[in-house]
């Protein structure tokens, strides 16, 4: 009964264009309202225990503000888009279910299949993305915000933006955990970030991917550093390791060096002695890397065609294609190599550089990417700064001060490897880089952070 008052709101044709109905526009204020009415009582209830709440619901209100202007620019400015064709997607899947509950729930939990396509017509409509796993998935995942939110574009992509924004809040409050002084600096990292959270929200894999990324930083912080052994931490890891193999499994890759780096370095923190520390911490480092290589190179039983050997197979597939003319120019090169891993490390320096600080303002086509320049030259300029302060080796060194600053340094490296290496367009750039920039700019304001107190220490002897 439900499903059919919700079919006369419903508005999409059967080739999935999408566009902001009057429904939406009548219903995403009250969304919207909602949200944020919910996030003040939060806000309230916490912020004198924790005074960061202070920027709980203005983080919130930033991300719906987010996921309402990637409605808007893929309906009003591309006239299409991967958004719309989930929203499409999930809206085909909920009208099966108005019509068949049994054919709804086969498709919905068991996946696609050939077999499970013929069950959608033109008056249902047609799916799109039914053959491609990682986008079918996100097509799944978008089926209950699209029924919760009168199945209107504009508030299903509202009710995304807060759910995923829980992940993202308990990640900000583990950095602040560590380093309270930079919860300022912390906010603007990672909830404040233009393309952050921009990208980060709405019907996309990225807005769920980061906040898989998010929750997975948290709960290993809590279980392995903070040694809260409780199984609800286990399940968090396993979940959202999960989405990420599902939708986009390279930042599983990113995610394991730094990872075990992590939980090493910690180890090596606890040893009072400062010879021994010195002296452990580079073997720790170089043993991590070689498990982190060892686990991924022997993987491929279980990770199937998201093996190391796949991955890179598709990156170099992936970037010989976005060169092509049907780009329109809108690309950039950092030169071919093979699909192997020493044929990609020939690469790597290119590849980490345009994965962080692509495009640069030299390289804005578009109104996109000048926004997107203009943060990557904040970037760019604040790394040159500490290199400049802290003297190329003081900058190297004083990664091994904090086992904290090791994982997001190298989650960042290992992360714009795999992102440059295999994205040779800019305007998929943009977006795929942005679970990379958060954990990147908090590893700039860390450094900082560690370049300003030890001046404050020198001017205290002087």
């Amino acid at each position: 009964m439900l499903l059919s008052i919700l079919l006369s709101i419903w508005r999409t044709n059967i080739y999935g264009y999408t566009h902001i109905s009057d429904w939406d526009v009548l219903f995403s204020p009250f969304y919207v309202a909602a949200i944020i009415i919910v996030a003040n009582i939060i806000k309230n209830k916490r912020i004198r225990a924790n005074p960061i709440y202070k920027y709980y619901v203005w983080g919130l209100a930033v991300k719906i503000i987010g996921g309402m202007s990637v409605c808007l620019i893929y309906t009003q400015y591309y006239y299409d888009g991967d958004t719309t064709g989930y929203y499409h997607s999930a809206l085909c899947m909920l009208k099966l279910g108005s019509q068949d509950i049994v054919k709804f729930m086969e498709t919905w939990f068991a996946g696609p299949s050939f077999e499970n396509y013929l069950y959608f017509n033109n008056t249902i409509g047609y799916p799109l993305y039914w053959f491609d796993p990682p986008a079918n998935f996100v097509c799944r995942i978008a089926v209950p915000f699209v029924f919760l939110g009168a199945g209107c574009f504009m508030p299903a992509a509202i009710l995304m933006a807060w759910v995923t924004y829980f992940g993202i809040w308990k990640m900000y409050e583990i950095f602040c955990e560590q380093f309270p002084a930079l919860s300022k600096q912390f906010a603007i990292a990672i909830l404040f970030m233009p393309s952050v959270f921009f990208w980060g929200s709405g019907i996309l894999k990225d807005a769920i991917t980061f906040s898989a990324l998010s929750w997975y930083t948290y709960a290993f912080y809590s279980f392995f550093i903070k040694k809260k052994y409780s199984m609800k931490y286990v399940i968090i890891i396993l979940i959202a390791a999960y989405f990420i193999i599902k939708i986009k499994p390279y930042i599983l890759f990113a995610l394991m060096p730094g990872s075990i780096i992590w939980l090493f370095r910690e180890r090596i923190q606890r040893i009072k002695n400062q010879f021994f520390r010195t002296v452990f911490a580079p073997f720790i480092l170089t043993m991590g890397l070689f498990l982190a290589y060892y686990l991924l190179a022997n993987a491929s039983q279980y990770l199937g065609e998201y093996s190391l050997e796949n991955a890179l197979f598709k990156a170099q597939v992936s970037n010989i294609d976005m060169k092509e003319s049907y780009y329109q120019g809108n690309s950039f090169s950092i030169g071919d190599f093979e699909p192997t891993i020493s044929s990609a490390m020939s690469v790597a320096h290119l590849a980490i550089f345009a994965g962080l600080f692509y495009p640069t303002l030299i390289q804005v086509k578009n109104v996109v990417m000048m926004l997107a320049a203009l943060e990557n030259t904040y970037i760019l300029a604040l790394t040159v700064y500490l290199l400049f302060k802290l003297k190329l080796f003081a900058f190297f060194g004083s990664l091994f001060k904090d086992p904290l600053l090791m994982f997001t340094i190298l989650f960042s490296i290992f992360f714009a490897f795999a992102v440059g290496i295999s994205v040779s367009n800019f305007g998929t750039l943009v977006r795929l880089r942005i679970p990379c920039i958060p954990f990147y700019m908090c590893s700039l304001f860390i450094l900082k952070h560690f370049y300003d107190e030890n001046v404050k220490k020198k001017s205290g002897f002087s």
